[in-house]
């Protein structure tokens, strides 16, 4: 074991007179030394229960004969920091990789448990556990319940949507604070497949999480159950050499963009997936997104897409269900319990065949994530499931804004018209910096009734953006991208059947207006100065 080093030699006789300082007793230098990255925080309705399951998951390490120590992670909530300033969440991330790095490294810890829920949180430790291959498990901390709102089930969602339909009139400020109420009942991740959730289903799919973590509520005895069962496991790990990397395979991987587009998940997946698959030395194109989701029906159809949460597809039987609809197509992997996907599947039930349709039968026929590309993107995505069937194939003139707020003051003014193409450009890692998400406008627009507007950013969405809303485009408007030149009237084609994104502007005068980019001054922190400095080209 790696804690050996710590517990064996007279020259770290000094180090367990450190540790013995903080209770450990002679016996406990025979056992593991198990790691705890808990990530609570009462700033953040994902984790204020955390603490609670930290310590189901260390009484299970205890019982099954190791020593845990916690520590803490930070967690950024985007739906707090979202409009305010968000350009930090993402770098978070990266952030949460390099904290659980520093503290497994150099404590000589045998293996660790990471104790999760949101949206940068989640990807963060996938990302550690590639980077380190140490025994791990990850304990996701489950969604909270969706809100009632007159016999009406609500969400955060619904709230950035009320704020549209205020800017246009259509909501008293009385109804919106019922909403604003309503939305968010209590502890756990937002109710819907939005980013959160939907890295939680990926973790399970990974093999990484105990069987139904995912979908399991927040507040229930079950998750309580998951957390104790996960701190038994992570000893066991380590006394088996079980480690990460046998768990993020190739293999694996397929398996997650597999059940990521038949459930719908976040776009985001296609941001986090690859960035978690090198941190474990594993290439994850974004084409195989695409393949697999032209080849993949949508059999799930949660909120924001429809009117399902994720108390419900747990009610459904939970991943291990929609793993029975796909076990054809998936790969025979293992989880961290010692079972494997096939068994997975073969004992799992599908209790609502609404929640989770069958394979011929499915609500779009196609996977949740297109891939799309042209002149304008070399690669851009968008939540296909999300969006109305009669924009799908769109095309109309832009309008161009660099920030947020000029958007919603131009819908606030009725300049946004039924047919525009809403662009926000300069919003990307490097230009924003930071790839805030766009769910405040995004929202705005749906909520204030138009049908046929789209919206193009170089950032990124919530997951919990709904309709024609195409983001992650590459090369970002910052880095010289076709986005950053685009003028108010310039006619953008969107072709989501056949993947294309195009604007109706020559290839010379795409090159000429290039040579005249000019980005927007940002006021910057010394971490986003750092961040932008990693994505420039």
């Amino acid at each position: 074991m790696k804690s050996d080093i710590l517990k064996k030699y007279d020259t770290t006789a000094p180090h367990r007179g450190l540790l013995r300082a903080t209770g450990l007793k002679n016996d406990d230098f025979k056992k593991p030394f198990i790691g705890v990255a808990n990530a609570f925080t009462d700033l953040v309705p994902g984790h204020i229960h955390l603490n609670e399951l930290t310590e189901e998951v260390c009484k299970g390490i205890r019982e099954a004969g190791g020593v845990p120590f916690r520590w803490g992670v930070p967690a950024v909530c985007d739906g707090v920091a979202m409009f305010a300033e968000m350009r930090l969440s993402l770098p978070s991330r990266e952030h949460i990789a390099d904290n659980i790095e520093i503290m497994t490294i150099s404590h000589s810890l045998d293996g660790w448990v990471g104790v999760t829920n949101c949206d940068k949180i989640t990807p963060g430790m996938l990302m550690a556990s590639g980077r380190l291959d140490l025994p791990t498990a990850i304990l996701t901390g489950g969604p909270m319940k969706a809100g009632n709102l007159h016999g009406k089930k609500v969400d955060l969602i619904s709230t950035f949507e009320a704020v549209g339909k205020k800017k246009a009139g259509k909501l008293s400020d009385e109804e919106l604070l019922e909403v604003e109420c309503a939305c968010c009942p209590g502890a756990g991740s937002c109710s819907g497949l939005f980013t959160a959730n939907s890295m939680a289903c990926v973790t399970e799919v990974l093999g990484l999480s105990v069987e139904r973590c995912a979908s399991t509520l927040a507040i229930s005895d079950e998750k309580r159950k998951q957390a104790r069962e996960t701190g038994r496991l992570i000893v066991e790990m380590v006394k088996n050499g079980i480690t990460a990397k046998q768990f993020l395979t190739k293999e694996s991987f397929y398996n997650a963009v597999l059940m990521d587009m038949a459930i719908g998940g976040s776009t985001n997946v296609a941001l986090h997936l690859p960035a978690i698959a090198k941190s474990a030395g594993i290439d994850l194109p974004l084409a195989l997104f695409d393949e697999l989701s032209k080849k993949t029906p949508n059999i799930c159809h949660l909120s924001p897409a429809g009117s399902h949460h994720m108390e419900d597809l747990d009610n459904a039987g939970g991943i291990s269900a929609v793993l029975k609809r796909l076990k054809n197509d998936l790969n025979n992997t293992k989880t961290i319990e010692g079972k494997n996907i096939y068994d997975i599947a073969d004992k799992a039930e599908v209790l609502d065949e609404d929640v989770i349709r069958p394979l011929d039968h499915p609500y779009y026929r196609e996977g949740g994530i297109a891939v799309l590309r042209g002149n304008l993107a070399d690669r851009s995505v968008v939540k296909q499931t999300a969006v109305a069937e009669d924009m799908l194939v769109h095309s109309g003139p832009a309008k161009v804004f660099n920030e947020e707020q000029a958007l919603l003051d131009a819908i606030s003014d009725g300049k946004i018209e039924e047919g525009d193409v809403v662009v926000i450009n300069f919003m990307g890692p490097a230009g924003a910096p930071g790839m805030p998400e766009m769910l405040t406008p995004t929202s705005a627009i749906a909520g204030a009734g138009y049908q046929k507007v789209a919206l193009i950013t170089d950032g990124r969405f919530s997951g919990g953006t709904r309709g024609a809303a195409i983001g992650h485009v590459e090369p970002e408007a910052y880095n010289g991208g076709t986005i950053g030149v685009i003028k108010d009237g310039d006619i953008i084609e969107i072709d989501m059947p056949n993947r294309k994104l195009d604007v109706k502007i020559s290839d010379e005068e795409i090159a000429e207006r290039k040579k005249n980019i000019i980005a927007p001054e940002r006021k910057m922190s010394s971490l986003m100065e750092r961040f932008r400095d990693m994505f420039s080209k």
